[in-house]
């Protein structure tokens, strides 16, 4: 048996190594085989369904033979009698990894080739080249889940729900959203056009967008008005904890009056990096809760020596549509504690964990969904999302202004709390 039908069984039966928790936002998402119309057909010849080879039954655990039989009898007949030959042993590999995944029937769980898993590590250690923004590829189009601060993305002005219906005039409709995240993304420098359907337009609209290099800032600071401490979190990754612990050194010392956490647009992360984060903001309790499939549970408590604890100092959490995942997990454990208040708009609600685990070979890896998440409260937000406590929205002619009535909101209630 060749080293290649070796490595599809292997991969079939999960024989892979892990790699830690992850609550991730919308990197990559599954793919969706594209079916055809029947045209003109012969009538097919006779053709005998082989039985599985010797090779291929003797590397089949016994317990599974019966169970892959039709496996190799569908793969030795693709060999045997499809025109094109021959055919990529590879691509067939992951095909069939793909539609594994895709059956178990949960958006979240996807396999990724490795080139997708590259990309995947590379935005949460801080850079990548593309126009800068999180996507949802779980949808008809390719969705705008949050631009990132900063990026060519958000200077054009492309927003949460955006999508993305055709590339340099090329109609993307019926295209696989993970197809066209990958037609986005590509060197530095060059241009792409995108045509975008927008919620409350009446026609699409158009963007020139130049490509970058994307260095993600993930975590900065800042001193407001009338010394209140401001926070962004834009994602949860490698550097995340370095810069918010600068910017928390930075202005602590300052004896600010009132925090501010800004997580709107913030896709998500790792889990252990939510946990830190909520860490630096509350003195002791849970965090999050791990619910498993058999019913046990994890659970996540804050690590001691949290330097912006002090609960006489009041706190506002900014959450949108675009805050999903780990950013739901540190806005939900700081409500739920009552360390702090949210404001702005209902969170997207991804309520989930997922391991990325990669195969052997460099075959790439597969997401898989290992557990439900719980707030503190044992409440999940799982396709229904925080509810902030003071709503406010942020519209379009906002944004056009380049104002921010969700900051300036937060701001003005907490110079109130502060008895400024």
């Amino acid at each position: 048996m060749n080293k290649t039908l070796k490595a599809i069984l292997l991969i079939l039966v999960v024989l892979i190594v892990g790699l830690g928790s992850f609550a991730g936002g919308f990197v990559t998402g599954h793919l969706v085989p594209f079916g055809g119309v029947s045209g003109f057909e012969e009538t097919p010849p006779t053709i005998v369904s082989p039985t599985t080879s010797p090779d291929q039954q003797a590397a089949t655990p016994g317990e599974m033979q019966a169970l892959f039989a039709p496996f190799w009898e569908a793969w030795n007949l693709v060999h045997q009698n499809y025109v094109d030959q021959p055919v990529d042993d590879t691509a067939l590999m992951r095909g069939a990894i793909t539609g594994m995944m895709q059956a178990l029937g949960d958006q979240h769980s996807t396999y990724m080739d490795p080139e997708d898993y590259k990309q995947a590590n590379e935005s949460l250690e801080g850079s990548y080249e593309g126009i800068g923004a999180y996507v949802d590829t779980t949808t008809d189009y390719l969705t705008i889940t949050s631009p990132i601060p900063g990026s060519p993305a958000e200077a054009a002005g492309l927003l949460p729900g955006d999508k993305i219906i055709a590339i340099d005039g090329e109609d993307m409709t019926g295209i696989d959203a993970e197809l066209v995240r990958r037609k986005v993304l590509g060197p530095a420098g060059t241009t792409i056009a995108l045509t975008v359907l927008r919620d409350g337009e009446d026609a699409p609209l158009e963007f020139s967008i130049k490509r970058a290099k994307i260095t993600i800032a993930s975590a900065s600071g800042k001193m407001l008005e009338g010394n209140i401490a401001y926070f962004q979190v834009t994602t949860f990754g490698s550097n995340t904890m370095p810069e918010l612990n600068a910017a928390i050194q930075e202005l602590m010392p300052q004896e600010p009056k009132a925090i501010i956490l800004d997580l709107r647009n913030n896709g998500g992360g790792y889990l252990q990096t939510s946990v830190e984060v909520t860490s630096q903001f509350i003195g002791e309790g849970v965090v999050l809760y791990e619910q498993y499939g058999d019913g046990t549970r994890t659970t996540y408590e804050v690590i001691p020596g949290g330097a912006a604890t002090d609960t006489k100092i009041p706190m506002i959490v900014l959450i949108n549509e675009g805050s999903a995942s780990a950013s739901e997990i540190v806005a939900g454990a700081l409500q739920d504690t009552g360390r702090a208040k949210l404001l702005g708009t209902v969170s997207y609600g991804k309520g989930s964990v997922q391991n990325w685990i990669p195969l052997t070979g460099d075959n790439g890896a597969v997401r898989i969904t290992i557990a439900k998440w719980l707030t503190p409260n044992e409440k999940t937000i799982h396709k229904i999302g925080l509810t902030p406590d003071y709503p406010v929205e942020l519209t379009e002619e906002d944004r056009k202004a380049d104002k921010d009535p969700q900051l300036d909101e937060a701001v003005r209630l907490l110079l109130e709390m502060s008895g400024q």
